[in-house]
């Protein structure tokens, strides 16, 4: 499969975007906020950890095997909001993503376009089959998100990682593309 050349996918409100160098001094003070790191696995989180993510970025594209990271930024501003991720698997039709919000950013709504956004794009542009997202059952933000996008819980995992001090529990989401297309009409992606 020919993986497309990636720019920015466009919603209503937000841009997810290439991570830039300019992004840097948000991103680390976005990762570094012990809420919003609490269930990500990372921890002091620094300003070399932030450059080495940009630059790991560089060249690389959406669709290709491993994992993308995507800026999350407010379409009016540009500024960097968060970010999200997709890993595409070695066959290219199966992926997960997975995605962070500044909490200033919190509570608009604007996590659940972001991950509407980047399921279009896993879907409609990589025409991917299945994507997949875990996260910790005590995550209830993430888990409404994932919900409210139409994923389906697949699976309830228990004490199936030792995470930052003691064992937790992790919920599986799913969503096919076909689920995908079915979905009721949305305001997604413009390109």
């Amino acid at each position: 499969m020919v993986v497309p050349e990636f720019d920015r996918v466009v919603a209503s409100r937000l841009v997810l975007r290439r991570l830039r160098a300019e992004d840097l001094e948000a991103l680390v003070a976005c990762r570094n906020d012990p809420e919003v790191s609490r269930y990500q696995s990372w921890s002091d989180y620094d300003a070399e950890r932030g450059r080495q993510l940009i630059e790991s970025m560089d060249g690389r594209q959406p669709g290709q095997p491993g994992w993308f990271q995507f800026a999350i930024a407010l379409k009016e501003t540009d500024a960097l909001v968060g970010d999200c991720a997709l890993r595409t698997d070695e066959d290219p039709r199966l992926g997960e993503i997975g995605f962070t919000l500044s909490r200033q950013h919190q509570g608009r709504g604007l996590g659940t376009e972001a991950v509407r956004t980047l399921l279009g794009y896993a879907f409609d542009t990589l025409h991917m089959h299945r994507v997949i997202a875990v996260t910790d059952v005590k995550n209830t933000a993430s888990v409404r998100t994932l919900e409210r996008v139409g994923m389906r819980r697949e699976g309830h995992f228990i004490e199936d990682g030792w995470f930052k001090g003691a064992w937790c529990d992790d919920y599986l989401y799913a969503m096919l593309g076909r689920e995908w297309a079915r979905a009721a009409p949305r305001t997604g992606p413009t390109k």
